[in-house]
């Protein structure tokens, strides 16, 4: 059911200084900074050859990743994104097979503009998992 890795998503305390190592230093090609109010995040993303790094800094005070940030404040990995062909059809069998989807298990527009649905960590070894359509 899954498709390809779409992405690795790191949260950064200081996201200018974030995209600049990885631009100056790795040299890679990144991204202008994206406002996703509706997730509660500013997103940055690192595009590699074979998919891409997801930088995350919190927008907002109700943001999402906030709490995340305050335990871990140097950062570090917050999830990895997969691809699936038909997101409505993915979470129907996640829920089946008793997995559990986060928020009101309704897809969102994420990064992308595509539909985004998020999987609990603790259903799936500790991680959480994004699910994308493509």
């Amino acid at each position: 059911m899954i498709g390809r890795l779409n992405h690795v998503a790191i949260v950064v305390p200081d996201l200018t200084a974030a995209a600049a190592l990885y631009s100056g230093t790795l040299g890679a090609d990144v991204s202008e900074p994206l406002d996703l109010p509706e997730h509660g995040v500013t997103t940055v993303f690192v595009n590699l050859p074979n998919t891409k790094i997801e930088l995350l800094h919190p927008l907002g005070e109700g943001s999402t990743i906030a709490k995340f940030l305050e335990k871990n404040p140097s950062g570090g990995m917050h999830h990895v994104c997969y691809e699936v062909d038909d997101i409505t059809a993915a979470r129907d069998k996640m829920i089946a097979d008793g997995a559990r989807i986060l928020g009101d298990g309704e897809p969102k527009i994420g990064a992308h503009g595509k539909p985004v649905l998020f999987l609990h960590p603790k259903d799936f070894c500790g991680t959480l998992v994004e699910l994308e359509q493509v």
